[in-house]
């Protein structure tokens, strides 16, 4: 059954406002993808802060060029497109997206937009493997803890050196 005009015009306010909030989109291609991985994949995006949305391509267009996006190339809206906007993470999406792709072959990335600029997919599948912030933040506590931490061993290792010392002294 065809959408009606007003159906189509509230479907296109919610993906430009959608766009307006994201802080990046992904595309992907879900053809093939069994309903009930379909309905894991959106329970999945929705607990890291992701609306996935599916829509028909010339609404994803025009809600893109609303946003300042001129043209998508052809590739990127190739199939039957899912739009994926990560309202709190800027790669959370692509993420989720890859690593179900690992596990299901039928869904593929197709692009995204992020930072201002339209993403290949060889492109989106770069920011997919991206450590999310977490992650990063991770490391970087570790790299400032790991010079502390060494300086404690040495200091650790002299006192426990002096101590042997003097036990040493005293038995003899």
């Amino acid at each position: 059954m065809p959408l009606t005009k007003e159906q189509k015009t509230g479907i296109l306010e919610s993906m430009i406002n959608d766009m307006k909030e994201a802080k990046s989109v992904v595309f992907a291609d879900f053809q093939g993808v069994s309903v009930k991985d379909f309905q894991a994949l959106r329970a999945q995006l929705r607990e890291a802060g992701v609306k996935f949305k599916v829509a028909k391509k010339t609404l994803i267009r025009l809600a893109a060029k609303d946003q300042g996006f001129e043209e998508i190339p052809a590739e990127v809206l190739e199939g039957p497109v899912g739009a994926a906007f990560s309202m709190e993470d800027e790669i959370i999406a692509a993420k989720i997206l890859h690593d179900f792709g690992k596990k299901n072959e039928n869904l593929k990335l197709r692009g995204a937009i992020f930072e201002g600029r339209i993403l290949s997919i060889a492109e989106t599948k770069q920011l997919a493997l991206i450590p999310g912030k977490d992650e990063l933040i991770g490391k970087f506590i570790y790299l400032i803890k790991s010079p502390i931490s060494g300086f404690h061993g040495v200091l650790n290792n002299t006192l426990a050196g002096f101590v042997r010392a003097l036990d040493a002294i005293s038995k003899k």
